[in-house]
């Protein structure tokens, strides 16, 4: 099955000139001639790129992508299996077509008892999808893994991460696993800032139970808290060490709008 884009022309330039202009327009205003450090996981955003596009260009102008990644977001429209790993096929997307790793998602669904191969749940969802870009952008040649995740909770969570682990190192190559995540949805600038912190002081502590049990203990409306937990579970297996905060912002600091904002915050995991 080739998979058609789902927010292009939305979300992010739906032409193939303007994206590449755009993507790299961001990866070099974040210092994209930089050397890129060896990652094990890296969090992004996925909202519009008007918002949060030079948050997600500063992390991917800090890191090293392998030809094989695993692109982890939530289910935001609740469709398809709870936990849904995309196993065969390509995405189509502006600029070109994006091959996934069928080896790879085979050893995913063999080593979870919760991942399922379905493609209904990534149809419409744009977590994954607005990653692609800057992904494709630096690595031309990448093969990735989709998956997209609904609710769970952390013994869960902890079950994928580990799954996750073994696939990948079944795998024998090396692979970079990818959370696409916003924060804090719709609260004045004060109020995201300071929930948003609480969760990423658990994500620079390499906690993945502290920063399930904070945001939701916190009313912290991290979409991706899922696909974050299940990634930093599944580093620390592979031997992850240090999380590091590339970028925070919020859409306030776009729209001038202070009162009502969503926040943004890019990591790369080592």
């Amino acid at each position: 099955m080739i998979r058609q884009p789902a927010v292009a022309n939305q979300f992010y330039p739906g032409g193939e000139t303007d994206l590449k202009q755009d993507v790299s327009g961001r990866i070099k205003s974040a210092g994209g001639g930089q050397e890129k450090a060896k990652v094990l996981a890296l969090i992004s955003p996925h909202a519009g790129y008007v918002y949060s596009g030079d948050i997600a260009g500063a992390v991917y102008s800090q890191a090293e992508i392998t030809r094989d990644v695993i692109v982890m977001g939530p289910n935001h429209h609740g469709v398809g299996a709870p936990y849904a790993v995309m196993a065969q096929g390509k995405w189509e997307m502006p600029g070109g077509e994006i091959t996934i790793s069928e080896n790879l998602s085979s050893l995913l669904i063999e080593e979870s008892s919760w991942l399922r191969d379905d493609t209904q749940a990534h149809i419409q969802e744009h977590s994954v999808e607005v990653q692609l870009p800057f992904i494709q952008h630096i690595r031309p040649d990448v093969e990735f893994v989709p998956v997209v995740l609904g609710r769970a909770d952390f013994e869960t969570c902890e079950e994928i991460g580990k799954a996750i682990s073994r696939a990948v190192k079944r795998y024998g190559k090396p692979v970079v696993i990818i959370a696409s995540t916003d924060m804090t949805h719709y609260e004045s600038q004060d109020s995201a800032k300071q929930k948003d912190q609480l969760a990423i002081d658990r994500v620079l502590s390499l906690d993945p139970a502290g920063l399930l049990e904070t945001v939701n203990s916190k009313n912290i409306s991290m979409c991706g808290v899922i696909p974050t937990t299940i990634t930093i579970v599944a580093a620390k297996e592979l031997g992850a060490t240090k999380a590091s905060l590339v970028a925070y912002a919020t859409s306030g600091d776009v729209s001038g709008d202070y009162s009502y904002v969503v926040g943004y915050a890019g990591f790369i995991i080592q």
